[in-house]
């Protein structure tokens, strides 16, 4: 169909019937106009605008110019066609005419040709005011989609925010979680290099630390003093080093040796003794020097327990 020609009717001087734009020699067929006038063929001339704008048929951009002249037309005031504002016309009529047919001619095989059809058409558009009901309808629908936009609008940005505080307090609760499993990592590292400490402290300490005090405490106190005092002299006759608190023991030097006749090294930390044939005899730093082990063991140090084993 070519569309209804509602505008054939105005022959009668004075009456209109709407104000019409054409556009001649389109190159174009009138059957690929038509199936986009059937779009707009009613509406506004805003919503027929975007509907054209959106059309993917190229010939969408020719009927758009003809509209947009057709609304010029109709607006324009110094010609005496003005009827309404733009915001009050709509489409009353659009159709399509077949224009003139070029023909050409393609080369074919054996020497015949093929006739090119090159269609044209006449592409006319009838813009007319709306009524007022439709003009009251129109202008609602206006106002409600700008504050319906308004209104979208900001509940987007309020879920943009939204979303923005979250993956804040997402991020933050992860921070605050892995901060909370550092710790626990570096407490659990203090705690087994704290259980190995005591390990190797178990492991040096004698079977029977806690029988050597009982032990010391037994011994005559005659015999102490004996002691002392022969230690006492040894330490005067060795010259450099001085006789400590404990009998039968003298303060190191001061490069941490000792005389030839205090020969057992005493560690004050560990509260073993170390003879001259122990393991870690060498690599301890004697904090006292002993001339018998009965006396390092008066004075409360024990022999460790590996070298106890293999006595």
């Amino acid at each position: 169909m070519r569309g209804p020609k509602l505008n054939e009717g105005a022959t009668v001087i004075g009456e209109r019937h709407g104000t019409k734009a054409t556009a001649k020699y389109v190159r174009s067929s009138a059957y690929k106009a038509r199936v986009v006038l059937d779009l707009i063929r009613g509406l506004d001339v805003k919503r027929a605008d975007e509907v054209l704008q959106f059309t993917e048929r190229s010939i969408a951009h020719d009927i758009r110019k003809v509209l947009a002249s057709a609304v010029a037309n109709a607006t324009d005031a110094d010609s005496g066609a003005f009827i309404a504002d733009a915001d009050e016309l709509f489409v009353l009529a659009c159709f399509a005419d077949e224009g003139p047919t070029l023909r050409r001619f393609r080369p074919r095989a054996r020497g015949r040709a093929t006739r090119i059809r090159k269609r044209t058409c006449h592409i006319t558009v009838v813009l007319a005011r709306m009524s007022e009901d439709r003009i009251e309808i129109v202008q609602a629908r206006a106002e409600g989609s700008s504050g319906d936009a308004t209104a979208n609008r900001r509940a987007r940005v309020e879920r943009s925010r939204k979303r923005a505080e979250d993956a804040k307090a997402g991020i933050d609760a992860i921070d605050a979680d892995e901060a909370i499993d550092d710790a626990l990592e570096d407490a659990l590292e203090d705690a087994d290099e704290a259980i190995e400490d005591a390990d190797e402290a178990i492991e040096d300490a004698p079977e029977d630390a806690d029988d050597a005090p009982e032990e010391a405490e037994d011994v005559p106190e005659e015999a102490s003093a004996g002691d002392e005092s022969s230690s006492e002299s040894e330490a005067v006759a060795s010259g450099d080093h001085q006789p400590a608190q404990w009998a039968g023991s003298v303060e190191p030097d001061a490069d941490g040796n000792g005389p030839e006749s205090h020969a057992i090294k005493g560690n004050a930390d560990s509260m073993l003794y170390h003879t001259p044939d122990s393991r870690y005899y060498k690599v301890t730093k004697a904090a006292v020097w002993f001339d018998t082990e009965e006396n390092a063991e008066a004075a409360g140090f024990a022999k460790p327990g590996a070298q106890k084993d293999k006595d």
